[in-house]
């Protein structure tokens, strides 16, 4: 990578890789082991066990082991990234940072190893020997022509996925940018004309695949350092260079470039010149992989042909075509349905799963990893950011189905819906909690949710996420000009996206919402003129009037303004529920559980009577929400030691609770350690729950506030909320400056939410 452009000093590349612990791998176990019997079971004797479990079916060691999930990354270290020969210690770094891919992308536990030898039948015979291990085997780093025969013979000797990344990822991604560059430029793959310079490993590879997609191999010319491929000639080839030569009378790689659509590059840098490229077919291809540095630069191809669409291998230029995207989600899809090998039907099914994942709406998370710049299908986004949150849950059920369809896969999935969910909550501890609302949403009868300010961006690409979800119908609130103007900025054409759009001033719902609201507000200081002013000019007040008279059935807003501010507003229309109390819960996932903690917004400073409201309120609506309510009250104190002026409000609380009839177990009050983890509680036998506790009452608004907050700042837990409970009507506040994907869980809550009325009917 050139100097100007890398972000980073060598001392920081070496700091990172040193400190606090050398390396970026460690081992962490999976089982407990705090108990002799812990150990027993570990070890020896409880071992011996599935020892004989996999003696009599060697299957069983996908049951008892990590075989099934556990992949190899190998080395000779022969072809480092764009480094050449350095040897296989040497290649330890890339190989650890491989495995740190496959775990942190696709949840695929990896070991590095790398093999002294450049001898291909002792590098074969290690893999071979060791191959029993492993779920797979992903071949790094290994030059060619070496690589191709060690990849083949190792897929017939051993029967599980052998792939040699260096070759399939790039060819992989390759081809996914390659099918939008078509689409986008009106070509179709079978007529295009394809020069590929390198053919190399990961060159060879990519001729093998876009051929098998329907390039005509008459059409693609590939040229190395001697000149182009051609039938006939004996200098430089190969059996694999044999395999793609073509007849011809072009010799160098500006003839052959000359009048192409596509050019690839998988060579070295500079190798491309301006005048090469100016020479294309209007609306070139080009990608230049070579790395470090491509082998020419976005700028240079700018610079003769704005019409071009242009990938590299670098992250700082647009459409990088970067292996992660591949590798990680290939194993997976294989490796979950035990696939014998990675065959062409699968690659090509990667390849054309990420090329329709570009087509989508791009998530905020994926803006925030590039610094907010908004990315949207076009030439400077034809391949998914590897950033992407979907990538885990999109790709491996193509890869998956593609073993199933062509007879590789021993263990088949039978509910594909049901395993894209299981991926989804690999990685994100949201996603459980999340399909279980969405599902109930998209089952019951369909609810038409307001979107307040429906002008805002990304008010606009979360209403629109709603809708073609199948979560409900979404109207925007707003001016029709303003809301198609930035429609448009987001990539949605207003012609051909049916969101429905209300404007508060031309509305002819606006008389009855007025009549309505005046009613509500006549003597409370407010003359007509003023609701019509707030109808006209307040999309909270027109929003919530939309809701408060049946017109809609939800409203979500809060994106523009503050909690505080907004639930003001919302209240001048809306009224709590009958027996209702009306407050903030926000939802914590962590390490398997969820958390429901309140009052988190609106009652600073409560008194035990309304602490016991927060209670009840809290576990009516997780009952809702499918859980079985267990209430802690949070206190400094344990069960009166030491006492103190807020432990005695929430002791009180406890002592009023235990006068009511109530339907939910609850305890108090006790600090989060005791209300947890039952293991703590030998020094108080007399504890009324059950189990941990999931609703944990705090005993103040700062108190509430600051444990979700710093949970969320600290990592490893994800905060959903807070979510507004206890108003007669389904209404839900954002927070301030909300993501697209935060607005869209806040109206899938608005829309699951129901009167409780209804609710305990």
């Amino acid at each position: 990578m050139s100097d100007e452009k890398r972000a980073f000093t060598d001392e920081e590349a070496l700091a990172f890789h040193r400190y606090p612990t050398p390396g970026k791998l460690a081992v962490v176990a999976t089982k407990p082991m705090a108990t002799q019997r812990d150990l027993s079971l570990a070890y020896s004797p409880g071992v011996a066990v599935p020892v004989h479990a996999i003696a009599a079916d060697p299957d069983a060691a996908y049951d008892y082991t990590s075989k099934g999930n556990l992949v190899a990354v190998i080395s000779n270290g022969t072809a480092i990234l764009g480094l050449g020969d350095l040897g296989a210690l040497a290649s330890k770094p890339v190989m650890e940072g491989k495995s740190v891919l496959f775990k942190r992308f696709a949840d695929v536990d990896s070991i590095d190893i790398e093999i002294s030898s450049k001898d291909a039948d002792e590098i074969i015979t290690v893999v071979k020997n060791i191959g029993v291990t492993f779920g797979g085997i992903n071949l790094e780093d290994i030059k060619s022509p070496e690589c191709f025969r060690i990849e083949t013979e190792l897929q017939d000797l051993l029967d599980i996925p052998v792939f040699h990344d260096d070759q399939h990822g790039t060819a992989i991604i390759c081809a996914a940018g390659l099918i939008n560059a078509c689409a986008i430029t009106g070509r179709k793959l079978e007529d295009v004309k394809v020069v590929l310079n390198g053919p190399g490993a990961a060159g060879i590879a990519s001729m093998e695949l876009i051929k098998a997609m329907g390039v005509r191999p008459e059409n693609v010319i590939a040229v190395d350092s001697k000149g182009v491929l051609y039938e006939g000639r004996t200098e430089g080839m190969n059996q694999w260079k044999s395999a793609h030569a073509v007849k011809t009378d072009k010799r160098t790689l500006a003839e052959a470039v000359a009048g192409a659509d596509v050019l690839l590059g998988l060579s070295a840098k500079g190798a491309f010149t301006p005048e090469m490229i100016a020479s294309m077919a209007p609306n070139p291809i080009i990608f230049a992989m070579a790395n470090p540095d491509p082998e020419i630069t976005p700028e240079e191809v700018k610079a003769v042909r704005p019409d071009a669409i242009m990938g590299t291998g670098r992250s700082d230029y647009p459409n990088q075509v970067n292996n992660v995207l591949g590798f990680p989600y290939i194993f997976r899809g294989a490796l979950d349905v035990r696939a014998r090998r990675v065959n062409h039907e699968m690659k090509i099914a990667c390849a054309r799963a990420l090329a329709e994942l570009a087509r989508e709406d791009v998530p905020d998370e994926v803006a925030a990893a590039y610094h907010g710049r908004q990315l949207k299908f076009g030439p400077e986004y034809i391949i998914p950011s590897a950033f992407d949150p979907r990538l885990i849950w999109y790709i491996p059920p193509f890869v998956a189905q593609a073993a199933m369809d062509t007879g590789v896969a021993r263990k088949p999935i039978e509910d594909m819906d049901a395993y894209r969910a299981s991926l989804a909550q690999r990685l994100d501890p949201t996603a459980g909690f999340l399909q279980r609302i969405s599902g109930s949403v998209m089952s019951g009868a369909q609810k038409r949710v307001v979107f307040a300010e429906g002008e805002e961006p990304s008010v606009i690409r979360a209403a629109y996420a709603f809708q073609t979800q199948g979560l409900g119908q979404a109207i925007l609130c707003g001016r029709e000009n303003l809301v198609h103007q930035n429609m448009k900025l987001v990539g949605l054409n207003p012609d051909e996206t049916p969101l429905e759009i209300v404007n508060a001033r031309v509305s002819d719902k606006n008389p009855v919402y007025v009549d309505f609201l005046y009613e509500r507000l006549q003597r409370k200081g407010y003359l007509r003129r003023d609701v019509q002013r707030l109808i006209n000019q307040d999309r909270n007040s027109f929003a919530a009037a939309m809701v408060a008279v049946g017109d809609a059935d939800g409203m979500v807003t809060g994106v523009t303004r503050s909690f505080d501010q907004v639930l003001e507003e919302i209240r001048r229309v809306i009224d709590p529920a009958p027996g209702g109390r009306v407050m903030g819960m926000s939802i914590v996932l962590a390490k398997g559980r969820t958390l429901f903690i309140a009052d988190t917004n609106v009652t600073e400073l409560p008194e035990a009577e309304e602490l016991v409201e927060i209670a009840c309120e809290a576990a009516r609506d997780v009952r809702k929400l499918g859980f079985t309510p267990r209430v802690a009250f949070m206190s400094y104190s344990t069960f009166g030691n030491p006492m103190g002026t807020r432990s005695d409000k929430v002791r009180k609380a406890v002592q009023m609770l235990d006068q009511m009839k109530v339907d939910f177990e609850y305890e108090g009050e006790m600090p989060p350690e005791l209300a947890l983890d039952p293991s703590l509680r030998a020094n108080y036998p007399f504890m009324r729950l059950t189990d941990s506790a999931n609703i944990l009452i705090m005993p103040a608004i700062h108190a509430a506030s600051i444990s979700t907050k710093l949970v969320q700042s600290l990592g490893g837990a994800t905060v959903i909320g807070p979510v507004l409970l206890g108003l007669e009507k389904s209404i839900q506040i954002c927070p301030l400056s909300a993501s697209v994907s935060k607005i869209l869980n806040m109206a899938m809550m608005a829309a699951y939410d129901r009167p409780l009325a209804e609710a305990s009917a």
